[in-house]
């Protein structure tokens, strides 16, 4: 990944090292190694542990559905209502967080799913055992089963189940296995290791009783300047996206899960965060071809079961006045459906996102969107309130009562592909063999390792070597809310020399504290500065301050600086 600083790069002639995220979560999976491994050293196929046995009634979307399973689906499409129905297509967002059966959260839940009748959940961080336990709670009180979500895409399992820890020791509370970001496994490139990081989070996901994950990102990072895919994604070239994407796909499949392509018609050339502003891909019809829908095309061809829409505006087919992609029957319906030949799920992103609410209301969001092509509302800003639009929409004549059976009816037949019609609750007692083995743990390792990307080290200072005595100073860059960021990394210099002075900034240091940073690393004989900045929701970028710049450019100017 190139990096970007705000308003300018900089050069210190040939001292900084710049690589890709995935060597900072290298340390953080808890490899000792400081330098570079290479990778030749890859075992002839990966190994994660033994294979667990995927579902009894997994149906993946190439599949046809068992005589059994088509029955299902109709008998239940049959005694829906029309407002059961358009219910059906609504998925809402919860944490997966311990709450009291009794709690005012835990009883609105349970009011989605009881009196509303949702379609499904789409389950946010939490640890594995209040996954299963919430997940249980809330299918017991259900009519239909409902169709459990969410989205391991960039770390796979402990992305969500595994974000725990105390403070203010901050040691971690355990939970999934928890991977380097998407684009290590596009730095490494092979489908072997892409297929078993899969297999895994598959594996785990359904362990908790996850059926649908939103994964694989298969936006092609083209504009390195992007705030919000990045490093989720498996890079920038399309057909390597492509091939990844496909192993993704494969492997979960073995796992048990079924899996999401996103984000049509493709997220990766933009400069905005669509849940704060609307972005737009300079991108005609030929370019789209050539670059975006490459990963998209291959991902149908090998049964991708759904497909989440991108809140994007395609500057070169639509116009910059346009409705996002989401809202555009050109791609959700011609595109996708007629052209490329998806039978699938279809689901919008978050319709929560200020891309879409700002301009339309919640509202008549979740109107369009169906109008469009899309099956699935995923998070409207309040449930009652798009089934209510919906409901008139159809009643006024707007939307098609066969079009709200047509995407009721392959909901249904998700929920059956993934044997939720079957058994709908979670094994509680089998949570614990199942996550974050020991198995899955090394593999990860593996993978944190072998991803390492060396971009230039013109200095020669990599790799540190084990025979020395030098004086370090660590300066760890992270937003403050990160607290873990730096941790693991500098633990394990610790472990190796005494000498290592330590130190954080975050967006907000002053030009005083980088003064002050600049005489507490004057006597080190090696400068490391590590930055933490993931894409995040909501934030904007991903750039650094031009005091962390200009203090990169003084030490590198004086000393060694990694």
């Amino acid at each position: 990944m190139a990096s970007r600083y705000r308003k300018r790069r900089v050069s210190m002639g040939g001292r900084l090292l710049m690589g890709v995220t995935a060597m900072v979560m290298l340390l953080a999976n808890g490899c000792g190694s400081l330098g570079v491994r290479e990778r030749t050293d890859a075992p002839s196929a990966p190994i994660g542990g033994p294979a667990s046995p995927a579902p009894t009634v997994f149906t993946p979307g190439r599949e046809a559905l068992a005589v059994e399973s088509v029955a299902w689906v109709e008998e239940t499409l049959a005694s829906l209502s029309l407002r059961q129905q358009i219910a059906q297509l609504v998925i809402q967002w919860l944490p997966g967080s311990y709450a009291s059966t009794s709690s005012p959260e835990f009883l609105e839940w349970a009011g989605w799913v009881q009196d509303d009748e949702i379609g499904g959940i789409y389950l946010s961080i939490g640890l594995p055992h209040s996954y299963a336990a919430k997940i249980n709670e809330l299918q017991a009180r259900a009519r239909v089963p409902l169709l459990v979500t969410s989205d391991f895409e960039n770390g796979g399992p402990g992305m969500r189940i595994n974000h725990s820890y105390a403070l203010p020791s901050l040691l971690p509370q355990g939970g999934g296995t928890s991977f380097p970001p998407t684009m290590a496994l596009g730095a490494i490139a092979d489908e072997r290791f892409v297929r078993e990081y899969a297999r895994i989070t598959a594996l785990e996901a359904r362990a908790v009783g996850v059926h649908l994950n939103f994964a694989p990102v298969l936006d092609v990072n083209s504009n390195p300047d992007n705030p919000i895919i990045n490093t989720r994604s498996f890079g920038e070239n399309p057909a390597v996206v492509a091939r990844l994407g496909a192993a993704y796909i494969e492997g979960a499949h073995e796992g048990g899960v079924l899996v999401t392509a996103k984000h049509f018609p493709g997220h990766g050339d933009t400069q905005d965060d669509s849940h704060v502003d609307l972005p737009v891909v300079p991108a005609d019809w030929d370019r789209l071809n050539a670059v975006e829908l490459v990963p998209f095309r291959r991902a149908v061809d090998v049964g991708v079961d759904a497909v989440m829409t991108a809140h994007i505006v395609v500057s070169g087919v639509q116009g910059l006045d346009a409705p996002p992609a989401t809202l555009d029957a050109r791609f959700m319906t011609e595109l996708l459906r007629e052209e490329m030949g998806f039978e699938g799920l279809l689901l919008t992103d978050a319709l929560v996102m200020g891309a879409l609410t700002e301009r339309y209301g919640s509202a008549e969001v979740a109107v369009r969107a169906l109008e469009a092509g899309s099956d699935v509302l995923l998070m409207p800003t309040d449930v009652t309130e798009a089934i209510d639009a919906v409901q008139v929409a159809v009643e006024d004549g707007r939307i098609d009562p066969a079009r709200i059976r047509l995407s009721a009816r392959r909901v249904l037949e998700t929920k059956a592909r993934a044997g939720v019609h079957r058994n709908r609750m979670v094994d509680l007692d089998a949570v614990d063999d199942l996550v974050g083995t020991a198995g899955h743990l090394a593999f990860a390792d593996t993978v944190a390792a072998l991803s390492m990307t060396l971009l230039r080290d013109r200095d020669g200072v990599i790799p540190i070597g084990t025979d020395w005595t030098r004086k370090i100073f660590s300066l760890t860059y992270a937003r403050s809310d990160n607290l873990v960021a730096g941790t693991v990394f500098d633990q394990v210099l610790l472990d190796r020399d005494e000498q290592v002075e330590r130190a954080r900034v975050g967006p907000e240091a002053s030009s005083d504290t980088y003064d002050a940073l600049r005489l507490a690393a004057q006597d080190a004989d090696l400068v490391l500065v590590n930055v933490y900045v993931p894409p995040r929701a909501g934030v904007g970028d991903v750039t650094v301050p031009d005091a962390l710049v200009d203090f990169v450019g003084t030490m590198g100017a004086r000393r060694p600086l990694v």
